[in-house]
C-alpha cells in the first residue's frame, strides 16, 4: 500500500506482484524492500503493509493471484460502495482491450 500526496489530496495505491520465495516471510521481504525502492523512485510513501498469497501452481491465464476475505454485515451493493465504489477510485473506462 502507498500513500502519494496530490495536487487534489491524498490517493492510495495498491499494488499486486508476484516473487518467488520458498515461504510467506521471505516472499513478503522481497516485496517490501521493492516497495521502499518503488515508492523512493517514484516520490510517494509506502505505508509499511504488505501480504502474502500462495499461489497454486505457474500463473497462466485465468490463475487467480491474490485473494482476501472479509467479514462484514453490510449488504452487497453497500460493501462494494464502501470498499471498492467509493466514487473516488482513479481507474479507467473500459475501452474494449480486454485489459
Amino acid at each position: 500500500m502507498f500513500e502519494w500526496m496530490t495536487r487534489d489530496g491524498r490517493s492510495y495505491e495498491e499494488r499486486i506482484t508476484l516473487w518467488q520465495a520458498a515461504s510467506a516471510d521471505e516472499a513478503i521481504a522481497l516485496a517490501e524492500a521493492e516497495a521502499e525502492t518503488y515508492a523512493a523512485d517514484n516520490g510517494f510513501g509506502y505505508l509499511g503493509f504488505a501480504q502474502s498469497y500462495r499461489l497454486g501452481g505457474t500463473p497462466g491465464s485465468g490463475a487467480e493471484v491474490f485473494s482476501l476475505l472479509r467479514n462484514s454485515a453490510l449488504e452487497p451493493n453497500a460493501y462494494l460502495d464502501a470498499f471498492f465504489d467509493t466514487g473516488t477510485e482513479r481507474q479507467q473506462q473500459h475501452c474494449g482491450t480486454g485489459l
